[in-house]
């Protein structure tokens, strides 16, 4: 993602565990204004979660300052879950730019399985997307799992349903004009 991208901003500004590997009571304020001690779990800024797990403090210590776990978002629950049925997961509730931050993570984390896992998901989603999109005045009426389907997109599925809405909707007006 680009530097300046917002949507890397909002992705990098999502929630991740860390867990202190050594005492900084330099930076209490991240910690309510108690001192962090080694062993002390918090959940940070995602920025600042990779920053202190790469950061390796002066003198004889080879550790790093924390080390940076993987997100419930994207635990083992969640990717059973969407193994089993990928669009009955409600991505937005687990994380806003859920695959953002499974990108991010990705970058942190050789994690072959959630690759697959998450390649099938926002193929299976996408594909559900792309039918809503088309038909959205039957997807708003039949409620239930519809509607919940939809509240439950991360924003990067929100983006593909405005782009293939607005796609086919372009298409419609294009072939009204060609026959008129």
């Amino acid at each position: 993602m680009a530097y300046y991208s917002p949507t890397a901003i909002l992705t990098d500004s999502q929630k991740a565990p860390c867990t202190f590997e050594l005492a900084v009571p330099a930076l209490s304020p991240l910690n309510n204004g108690t001192a962090i001690q080694q062993g002390t779990k918090l959940d940070l800024p995602l920025w600042m979660a990779e920053m202190l797990a790469v950061s390796k403090p002066a003198g004889p210590s080879s550790s790093s300052l924390a080390t940076l776990d993987m997100p419930t978002a994207l635990g083992q629950r969640v990717m059973n879950a969407l193994q089993a049925d990928p669009k009955s997961v409600d991505l937005r509730s687990q994380a806003q730019w859920f695959y953002g931050l499974g990108e991010r993570m990705l970058e942190l984390f050789e994690e072959e399985e959630m690759v697959e896992v998450m390649t099938e998901t926002f193929k299976q989603r996408a594909l559900e997307i792309a039918d809503k999109a088309q038909n959205t005045r039957s997807a708003q009426q039949s409620g239930g799992d519809g509607t919940d389907f939809m509240r439950g997109l991360d924003e990067t599925e929100r983006l593909l349903f405005r782009s293939a809405h607005d796609g086919s909707n372009a298409v419609k007006k294009w072939m009204d004009a060609v026959r008129t």
